[in-house]
């Protein structure tokens, strides 16, 4: 790798987000053959371990080229958060730092990134008392009903929610019920004993198509490379394990849960392909749709790669971080 330019201004660290199919890992891997760099991943499936070909995780020879972080951390069977996230993201940037390199983070979970910059307050626990009451909500209104409730004492949250999300809607509602506080208002900087890290230089880039017709079908493409590539095969496999099950939030993740869902009502063939391949891309575009949202509210140098060439994208970093 050839010594790179100095970053100008200096840098803790560059952040590089966007919807998913944006085209973000490519990226990341031709800045890495300009700038001594690691990737810290922003993404709340690729920490999870045996989930490879649905998370479009980087491949074994790209994770060989360029240093990734926060992949495979865990069992599908185990919950990680925005909290750990800040916690971890800031010890591997002093780490990478102390190597002479850049912290690059890259991904599109764009609450990681806001709990980074803007920080967290410490969330409450659940009183089971709360979650009876907002469990019994549920069963006679079902999730229509949770989202509605959410819109009228949290509309940001609810905003950024899909109706099918039950875990976190009722999520959202116990923080509101036990503290008369949104969930959006612990993702704030302004909150009394908000934890992040210390104030610190970066620049967060992000990859915002102007055209969405362009983004769904690069969406419908990937999803249907998932399929090609196993992802059906990938998700049996998961269901086999007696320590999963659907409701993880594991197997909520966009892809995972439309795969289970079907094989759950005995779909085969084509037609199993064809409900994953509609419902997948369905879903994966509702979710671009939210991540562009949360970018909207955030200050970044925003990239339109729909309408930049590959090279001209890579070379518009390289000046803005060079000087």
């Amino acid at each position: 790798m050839p010594p790179a330019a100095p970053l100008q201004p200096p840098l803790r660290w560059v952040g590089l987000a966007g919807p998913t199919a944006s085209g973000k890992t490519a990226l990341a891997l031709a800045l890495a053959q300009h700038l001594p760099l690691e990737v810290i991943s922003v993404d709340s499936a690729l920490v999870y371990r045996g989930m490879d070909i649905g998370t479009a995780k980087p491949t074994a020879a790209e994770r060989a080229a360029v240093p990734h972080h926060l992949i495979d951390l865990l069992e599908p069977s185990q919950a990680y958060s925005a909290a750990q996230f800040v916690t971890d993201a800031g010890r591997l940037m002093d780490e990478i730092r102390a190597r002479g390199r850049l912290p690059l983070l890259v991904g599109g979970t764009m609450l990681y990134f806001k709990a980074l910059i803007d920080g967290l307050d410490a969330m409450p626990a659940t009183e089971p008392a709360v979650r009876t009451e907002i469990e019994a909500y549920a069963v006679a209104h079902g999730n229509a009903g949770l989202h509605a409730w959410l819109s009228q004492v949290d509309p940001v949250t609810a905003a950024r929610l899909p109706v099918g999300d039950t875990q976190r809607l009722q999520r959202a509602l116990e923080v509101w019920r036990q503290t008369g506080r949104p969930l959006s208002s612990f993702h704030t900087r302004s909150n009394p004993g908000a934890t992040s890290q210390p104030a610190q230089e970066h620049l967060l880039f992000s990859l915002e198509p102007q055209d969405r017709a362009w983004l769904h079908r690069r969406i419908d493409q990937r999803f249907a490379q998932m399929l090609a590539e196993g992802l059906l095969e990938e998700v049996r496999a998961l269901r086999q394990r007696p320590d999963l099950h659907a409701d993880l939030p594991s197997m909520r993740c966009v892809g995972y849960r439309q795969s289970w869902e079907a094989l759950e009502a005995g779909l085969e063939g084509p037609a199993l392909v064809e409900a994953v391949q509609t419902r997948g891309s369905a879903a994966t575009r509702q979710l671009a749709k939210r991540q562009l949202t949360w970018l909207r509210g955030m200050e970044r140098v925003a990239l339109a790669p729909d309408r930049l060439a590959p090279q001209q994208a890579l070379d518009g970093l390289l000046t803005r971080l060079t000087g």
